[in-house]
């Protein structure tokens, strides 16, 4: 071999040994990342504040992404009667929260889980509760679109989800915070039904009917579009889902008024089932039955903010994402 190949195996072997040290070294990383993010407790009234925005009750099924010694599940089991599960990566975590389920009488209740969060079953919720970072948050929020049936309530502490905007928001005094002002904020979303396309109706009767038309776009909870009645343009605005409920205003020229329509109804896949206000004299309340003819998507992409792969290892709360 010449002095040339010997050249160009040195490289080549050089090349190999710097990508397993690049590998190894992020490996370690990772595990490390793990360990040293603190834990950071939810104090007891946010607990509080946290069950009585989600209207947690005893038919809820709920699920603590990130659920250290446990606190939440275990007081949502010992006031309401709620059923559900919490996930944590430490073990040690997990089994003291297991000790407290047995210890206050609710180990038939709920249970615990040494466990990605990533990679958990949530399907099942109808309440989901987190402590998470901003960026985790980003990460699940796919998630929880997909996996999680319409009217299902999302509460996260002190973090939010950036473009989507919480349905309720509370902020609570919290004297003896460890990091921050001396309070926190607990959110509240309610995964709303997909109401995006055109949907049509008709109401009064005889002379009086007029056909309906609403084309509906949707990002997130938020609603807008453009309506038609008697194939005429009207004003569509104040429009909104929350879970399965959906509300919007629509005014429209009628005989040489403008009369202002406030709808309040129920998705069920392509049908609305609600009532209409229609405020003209005299005011009157009539059932509303629509009909999708063509089905939209709703938006739920929409973010400001980056979603990096790690959260830095020197955040205040411990997220404990295991390496996928």
């Amino acid at each position: 071999m010449n002095l040339r190949e010997y050249e160009s195996w040195g490289l080549k072997i050089s090349t190999v040994l710097w990508l397993i040290l690049v590998l190894a070294s992020a490996a370690v990383a990772g595990r490390a990342y793990a360990a040293d993010v603190p834990y950071v407790p939810t104090p007891a009234n946010v607990v509080d504040t946290m069950l009585n925005l989600g209207k947690v009750g005893p038919d809820d099924y709920l699920i603590d992404l990130g659920s250290g010694d446990g606190r939440i599940v275990i007081a949502a089991a010992q006031r309401f009667g709620t059923r559900g599960f919490g996930v944590d990566i430490d073990g040690a975590l997990v089994s003291e929260a297991q000790r407290e389920a047995q210890k206050q009488g609710v180990a038939d209740k709920v249970a615990f889980y040494a466990r990605n969060l990533f990679v958990t079953d949530i399907s099942k919720a109808s309440v989901v509760t987190m402590y998470l970072l901003p960026q985790v948050n980003l990460r699940l929020r796919p998630r929880l679109f997909t996996e999680l049936k319409p009217g299902t309530r999302v509460v996260s502490h002190d973090f939010d989800m950036d473009s989507w905007k919480p349905d309720d928001r509370v902020t609570v005094p919290v004297p003896d915070k460890p990091y921050g002002e001396p309070k926190s904020e607990v959110y509240l979303w309610i995964i709303p039904a997909n109401a995006a396309g055109t949907w049509r109706w008709r109401l009064g009767a005889g002379a009086a009917a007029r056909d309906y038309e609403v084309v509906l776009e949707q990002t997130f909870q938020i609603l807008s579009g453009r309506a038609t009645v008697g194939a005429q343009p009207a004003q569509l605005g104040n429009a909104r889902m929350r879970g399965e409920a959906i509300e919007f205003a629509l005014v429209a020229r009628i005989d040489g008024r403008d009369v202002r329509h406030e709808f309040s109804g129920r998705v069920s896949g392509d049908a609305i089932t609600g009532t209409v206000a229609v405020r003209v004299a005299p005011s009157q309340r009539l059932e509303w039955n629509a009909t999708r003819v063509a089905r939209g998507k709703m938006t739920i992409e929409a973010s400001a903010r980056s979603v990096p792969d790690f959260v830095p290892a020197h955040t205040l709360r411990k997220i404990y994402i295991a390496q996928e």
